[in-house]
């Protein structure tokens, strides 16, 4: 194992002045039982160390690792090598095993590319401090997806008790943008499956927040390949207009109708018409001989 360099860590300073962020007036508290590790993080060093060392963090904020953008990674560290070294801290416990606090897409790659060694910087870190950090360095490289960039939003706003306008100065985006990704969270499920799978785009996702119906318009975006002002079109013809909304239950209850005619008819061999008024209606059975009728009643009587 062979040392490069060693650097004093800023984590003292703060994660606004970690990330290079010129504004310094945000300062991480660790908990009282970390301040051995707050301490030790000022001997922060950069190191080559082997590459099955490395474990995935447990406050990775990415879900999804694209295979395309990975071959594009292997190929450039494989020409040029890893350019940026990953951010790890020590398992407690062990001495050879570290964590991956940042560059877990950087070292999934270097595995494809046969790399034995790669450049780490190793700081202690408290559970707190590597779930910040992780999160915040994904989103200033715009790592993310635009669900794991909200949900990054809404952790660290929720599990360190971030204001909005703080955390859009430490992560250097605007406040609306901030306020406009935690809104996408409020989707339907399929509605956030799409965005994942790259169905619907972020911009189709903000022009069907407040509809009624998101899913029936994203599938609505789907079908016709709508671009995002289509989308917003569409979307304010859906607001404007509540017949819309009115036709598409009518149309659901006219297929549970037909289903529960199907179920009659072929309970009781006939033709059945049910005529539905809101919530009352009647029931009428057709039949072309009196044996038919005979039928029936007994069905009903039995």
């Amino acid at each position: 194992m062979t040392q490069i360099t060693t650097k004093p860590s800023p984590l003292g300073r703060g994660l606004s002045a970690l990330f290079g962020d010129a504004d310094a007036s945000y300062q991480p508290t660790p908990p009282r039982a970390h301040a051995a590790e707050s301490e030790a993080a000022k001997q922060a060093s950069q190191r080559v160390m082997p590459l099955t060392w490395l474990q995935p963090g447990a406050f990775q904020p990415r879900r999804h690792f694209d295979d395309e953008a990975l071959k594009g990674l292997t190929e450039s560290i494989r020409e040029r090598g890893i350019l940026e070294p990953i951010v790890v801290r020590l398992v407690a416990g062990t001495q050879e095993s570290f964590e991956i606090v940042a560059g877990e897409r950087r070292w999934r790659a270097a595995q494809r590319a046969g790399l034995h060694d790669v450049p780490v910087i190793v700081r202690a870190l408290s559970d707190r401090e590597a779930l910040e950090y992780g999160l915040i360095e994904n989103v200033q490289r715009q790592d993310l997806s635009p669900l794991e960039e909200a949900e990054g939003y809404k952790r660290l706003l929720e599990e360190f008790s971030h204001t909005q306008d703080n955390l859009a100065k430490i992560v250097g985006k605007s406040r609306p943008h901030i306020t406009n990704m935690l809104r996408i969270l409020a989707l339907p499920a399929p509605v956030k499956q799409m965005i994942d799978k790259g169905e619907i785009t972020l911009g189709h996702a903000r022009a069907i927040i407040t509809a009624r119906d998101p899913l029936a318009l994203a599938h609505e975006i789907v079908k016709k390949g709508l671009n995002v002002r289509q989308a917003e079109a569409l979307a304010k013809r859906e607001s404007e207009n509540p017949q819309i909304h009115k036709r598409k239950a009518a149309t659901k209850q006219d297929a549970d109708i037909i289903a529960l005619e199907k179920d009659l008819e072929r309970a009781t061999g006939l033709k059945v018409k049910i005529h539905a008024q809101g919530r009352s209606g009647s029931l009428s059975f057709y039949y072309h001989q009196l044996d038919q009728l005979e039928v029936l009643v007994k069905k009903l009587k039995s």
